[in-house]
């Protein structure tokens, strides 16, 4: 029999999300139902609710849910009712990249996390005026009750609290992923990240714990860049004041051995290639519109040996590496707790408008009744 969960709903590209009541389906076999305690705000929420990529609406979105296991489906093992849970993104587990542990570019990523419903093509929400889109990232977690799957959850600790955990479903592990996993910063690297969000200020964090010695971040907000040095950035450069290539070739000569591009416009792109050392790798985890393009130098390019990469969410495995950045943050190397700021669900509004103003890094919807 359905169940009743409250979400939060967009109905209208650039539309406000308003709080209704609606059904949601029972857990398959593979399939669990997840009281959520509490769900970030990512900026992909932000880009699907404006429709910059093709998604359905009317659609309950939220990806960085975390929760207790309610229900489980006849087949799931992973976890157990009362478990503490994070819901990350989704794959298939049988594609190429899957089997290689590299989900995070299922062949099936976009359909499995972006098209509204099950991979068979049915509803997992409904509402008394018709079908509602859901299985955003596998979870549609702006809601009390969340619909996920065995392979998009992370069982975590008990003593850590719950209503923190939720943003290292994506926007955490993508920063500090592509540090540690696809750009393999190592003692005495050189590093440049481009943008102070939680995605950048997490890939800071992580550059400290891999002891990177030059950390330079780079950005608009006097603010953010001040956070960012308090984080574990060595060097700060405010780009509205300064040209930031040049800034980054004074500290350190031949340019950095890493750059990390987070804010996903052609400007910033050719900045974060630009600075870079011969064989030097700048990776992308900017988000950027389907039309969005950029031109690089070529003989710059071939002749220093550089690469252009992009990245999706760290090239991360989030059942191995969220328990890893929980362990770092109770030993008190990776604070990603100062990046958040919490708000009541109903506030969910308010909580964008004030990430859109820039007043707040990481918001956090609590939902209620957290354990």
């Amino acid at each position: 029999m359905p169940t009743q969960t409250t979400a939060a709903v967009v109905r209208a590209v650039r539309g406000p999300f308003t709080l209704e009541q609606l059904e949601l389906s029972d857990p398959r076999d593979t399939e669990l139902l997840v009281r959520v305690v509490a769900t970030g705000i990512c900026h992909t929420d932000l880009s699907m609710r404006d429709k910059l990529y093709p998604v359905p609406h009317p659609l309950v979105m939220g990806h960085e849910g975390a929760g207790v296991v309610e229900r489980v489906g006849a087949a799931v093992t992973k976890v157990a009712p009362g478990d503490h849970v994070v819901m990350s993104y989704n794959s298939c587990g049988t594609c190429p990249s899957c089997l290689e542990h590299r989900e995070s570019y299922c062949h099936d990523f976009f359909g499995r996390n972006f098209g509204g419903t099950r991979p068979d093509g049915s509803v997992t929400l409904s509402s008394p005026d018709g079908e509602m889109h859901g299985n955003f990232f596998g979870q549609s977690s702006f809601a009390t009750l969340a619909l996920c799957h065995e392979r998009n959850v992370v069982r975590v600790p008990d003593d850590v609290p719950l209503e923190l955990l939720g943003p290292l479903a994506c926007g955490v592990q993508t920063g500090a992923g592509a540090v540690i996993h696809s750009l393999e910063v190592r003692p005495g690297t050189t590093i440049a990240v481009f943008g102070a969000g939680s995605v950048g200020l997490s890939a800071v964090m992580a550059a400290k714990v891999c002891a990177a010695t030059t950390i330079i971040s780079v950005d608009l907000n006097p603010a953010r860049l001040a956070l960012a040095q308090e984080l574990g950035a060595t060097h700060t450069i405010d780009a509205g004041s300064v040209d930031a290539v040049a800034a980054i070739m004074e500290i350190t000569g031949a340019g950095v051995d890493r750059s990390l591009e987070a804010v996903g416009t052609a400007t910033t792109i050719r900045q974060a290639v630009d600075c870079l050392a011969p064989r030097g790798i700048c990776g992308l985890v900017g988000a950027s519109t389907p039309d969005d393009e950029v031109s690089l130098n070529i003989v710059h390019q071939m002749t220093g040996g550089r690469v252009l990469r992009g990245i999706v969410e760290g090239d991360s495995t989030p059942e191995r590496f969220i328990p890893q950045l929980i362990e770092l943050y109770r030993r008190g190397m990776f604070p990603f707790d100062r990046l958040v700021t919490f708000y009541d669900f109903a506030d969910i509004n308010a909580a964008i408008a004030d990430a859109e103003a820039g007043d707040v890094i990481k918001p956090v919807l609590r939902m209620g009744g957290a354990t």
